[in-house]
């Protein structure tokens, strides 16, 4: 299983980025998928999360009201619009596929991870 993040990059305070992430659709079509990010020197911490229909969007509370997951009709491709970025977002973005078809924050509950995207925010 493979799963392609793109779209991070070095963008300043107060901008947007699109990260998206493409998995086998067998894999991803009736499981929840999610992202995480990684700051240098901290633990994985959940960003966003989202159902295999779509539904229960979720979200970590520092990200609340500026990211929006969502994921197409196939199902196969997961996408974080990350608004109003702050330097505190720079992290490496992880994104992942549950072995279960309900959105959670568990990190335990994904079994498929990508390779990772770094976004940088300076100020």
């Amino acid at each position: 299983v493979q799963l392609q993040a793109s779209g991070g990059g070095s963008v300043q305070a107060g901008d947007s980025l699109r990260l998206s992430c493409a998995a086998s659709r067998r894999t991803s079509s009736n499981n929840a998928m999610a992202w995480f990010r990684q700051a240098p020197g901290k633990e994985r911490e959940f960003v966003a999360a989202i159902s295999w229909n779509g539904g229960n969007p979720m979200y970590g509370d520092s990200v609340k009201g500026r990211f929006t997951i969502s994921r197409d009709y196939a199902g196969s491709t997961v996408y974080l619009d990350m608004n109003s970025l702050k330097p505190e977002d720079t992290a490496v973005y992880f994104c992942a596929v549950s072995r279960k078809p309900i959105a959670t924050s568990t990190t335990s509950t994904y079994n498929y991870w990508g390779q990772g995207t770094q976004v940088t925010v300076s100020s």
